[in-house]
């Protein structure tokens, strides 16, 4: 079936220079309106999870992990400050601060920036380099959705053997549980859920600070390390064992890259509050406090509470509820990822990149809730088998990571285009904070490299399959386009011969095409067929512009052929849902409204056959002409009414 949205842009695309104009939907534009402290207080429950439940792995796995470090005041004291500088200058400068900035009409993540500069460099192979990056980024997202819920939930259910170690054999069927119902409720939405989710979180958060307080008032001199000599000092004693240690002490910024991701549903302002004023400070406050802890005990004590010093950082009596409040924040923080995941998907699927997939809304409210089960049930297989093959939260934290180090690199790169190439700052100001986020960006991916025999494969094998899979998709449609193209016939010059040469009969019919040129298969072979024609004839393309939302007064683009024929493009934004029948509801283009029980829509079916024509490998043509028979119908993808849909088949060799 050919493909009916195009990642093209087309007409009338607008990007947004997102230093000077972030122009929104009437709708988006009245959410911001909202009392700020409202929005802060929601992104609490919704952005912050990933980051929020680090503090439950991310000290422990620096000292215990694969390249264990000696417990004693310099290494605990290193630790410490490398995790406070680096929430300063990735999460607080890099993302928070600068990154921010760079939205494309509200919207934020690496493909929202990746649309935002092809669109504005679209004549420079800049554009080029920069799509492929974006779209690595969103491959090893995907391999990243699997390994946040898998360690988080796991965890915070190890958590029990702190309570009674007797329970240890019951950890893992315990996730696994948890893990497959969180998978489970997805169909039915997580509105419901949603609304606990702030509150959740913010007990959390607010029990994360007291525990750090609790044991700062003890060790009250464990602030030294607010001095980034004390990291330093670390790098200067154990070079190689410092550098090794920047694998896990990432471990406390992961989840950065969803703060930018996820700045369209509360906005900059609102967030940037959440978490310079409460998420930072009470997560600053728990890893000080873990480190005060441990720096209080004896050698024996010290190591045996490095074994899950989180959970020990509460008194006997309160670890058990400290375990279940743990369990439910990174219930929430999975819920988060995989809520991404599906958002993201949306996102690539209208930019061209993955195939129509069924997707369905879970809230007649909120347009961005919504499910895609291929994708939660890929997600689901993955996070089980991680969690069967590597067993504990240790092993897979060793797979935690690259992935992530990986995006905040690839974003590094594309701010850098920004910057210098879009935003034009000067270079002798540009040059210095690029270098500064290279270094420390550069550093953390290359540290975690290391950990690529220890379970970093996975993330990657993932993301080089998601990253062919979409790489295949987007250049097969174009070759597709291409292929049409070639042999395309004008549609004005087919509408004034095609006029005396066949019945017309009552109604409208709708021939749904990829691209503005020439006529579609559907049409030549309704014709060459049927021998009829409707009274009006609409030939249709659906374009998916580089900016996240379409306003209504712009949705359309006529253009009369006469003799009843008509060309149409209808555009929409890539994070808005292709309703073609809402669309035309009560419009009067096209010489006069749409009544659906009168108008029917023409799909063409296109069958592929691979051939040795210069473009893709035969094996990479068998990959697409696969995915495009897997491809959800376009009838189900554009809302059309199931009745009214007549599919027509052809053969394309590409």
């Amino acid at each position: 079936m050919s493909d009916s949205t195009s990642a093209d842009g087309g007409a009338g695309a607008r990007i947004v220079d997102p230093a000077t104009d972030t122009v929104e939907p009437a709708g988006h534009a009245a959410q911001r309106s909202k009392n700020v402290g409202k929005l802060a207080f929601g992104a609490i429950g919704v952005v912050f999870g990933d980051i929020g439940t680090s503090p439950i792995y991310a000290f422990r796995e620096t000292f215990v992990g694969p390249h264990p470090l000696a417990i004693d005041d310099l290494h605990i004291l290193g630790v410490v400050s490398l995790i406070f500088w680096s929430m300063t200058l990735v999460v607080s400068l890099q993302y928070v601060s600068v990154l921010m900035r760079a939205d494309n009409k509200g919207q934020g993540g690496s493909l929202a920036l990746v649309a935002l500069i092809s669109g504005r460099l679209s004549k420079s192979r800049y554009a080029g380099i920069a799509v492929l990056l974006g779209v690595f980024a969103t491959a090893l997202f995907y391999g990243d959705s699997m390994i946040t819920p898998a360690v988080s939930v796991l965890s915070a259910v190890e958590g029990l053997t702190v309570v009674e170690s007797r329970l240890g054999p019951l950890v893992l069927p315990i996730a696994l549980v948890l893990l497959i119902a969180l998978f489970m409720i997805q169909r039915s939405g997580t509105a419901k859920v949603g609304a606990l989710f702030a509150p959740v979180m913010t007990i959390y958060f607010l029990t994360l600070a007291v525990l750090g307080i609790y044991h700062l008032i003890q060790m009250p001199g464990v602030l030294v390390a607010l001095n980034p000599w004390y990291a330093v000092q670390f790098f200067l004693t154990d070079k190689m064992l410092g550098f090794l240690a920047l694998g896990s002490v990432v471990l406390a910024v992961t989840g950065a890259e969803a703060l930018y991701s996820d700045m369209g549903h509360f906005g900059r302002g609102p967030m940037r509050l959440s978490w310079f004023a409460f998420v930072m400070p009470c997560l600053l406050l728990n890893y000080f406090g873990q480190a005060a802890m441990i720096i209080g005990l004896d050698d024996v004590s010290a190591a045996e509470a490095m074994e899950n010093p989180f959970f020990n950082l509460a008194p006997e009596s309160l670890r058990l509820p400290l375990v279940i409040l743990a369990t439910c924040a990174t219930f929430i923080a999975s819920q988060a990822v995989i809520s991404g995941a599906f958002s993201i998907t949306h996102q690539a699927i209208q930019l061209g990149f993955i195939p129509r997939l069924s997707t369905r809304h879970t809230s007649e409210d909120e347009y961005h809730q919504i499910y895609i089960p291929s994708i939660n049930w890929a997600l689901m297989t993955g996070v089980i088998v991680l969690v069967l093959y590597f067993q504990n939260s240790s092993n897979l934290a060793s797979a935690y990571g690259i992935a992530v180090t990986g995006a905040m690199l690839i974003d590094t790169c594309l701010m850098t285009v920004l910057l210098t190439m879009i935003w034009r700052w000067k270079l002798w100001v540009a040059i210095p904070v690029v270098l500064v986020f290279f270094i420390v960006d550069g550093a953390y991916f290359a540290a975690n490299f290391a950990k690529v025999a220890d379970g970093g494969w996975f993330p990657l094998m993932i993301g080089g399959i998601v990253f062919t899979l979409l790489t295949t998709w987007a250049k097969g449609r174009r070759l597709m386009r291409e292929r049409m193209t070639e042999a395309a016939l004008p549609l004005n010059v087919f509408a004034k011969s095609a006029h005396g040469s066949a019945a017309r009969v009552p109604g409208s019919a709708i021939f749904m095409a990829s691209s503005n040129a020439g006529v579609p298969s559907a049409l030549l072979h309704n014709i060459k067929h049927n021998k009829v024609l409707h009274e009006r004839v609409v030939v249709l393309t659906v374009a998916i512009q580089d900016v996240p939302y379409v306003e209504e007064t712009e949705r359309f683009e006529v253009q009369s052929l006469g003799e009843g024929f008509y060309r149409m493009t209808m555009k929409y934004g890539f994070m808005q849902e292709t309703d073609i029948p809402t669309a035309l509801k009560g419009t009067t283009i096209c010489g006069g409204p749409f009544e659906m029980m009168k108008t029917s829509f023409f799909l063409s079916r296109q069958t592929l056959l691979p051939s040795a024509r210069p473009g893709m490998a035969i094996w990479r043509e068998k990959l697409f002409s696969w995915m495009m028979r897997n491809a959800a119908s376009a009838m189900e993808f554009f809302r059309l009414p199931t009745n009214r849909v007549v599919e027509l088949g052809s053969q394309l060799e590409i």
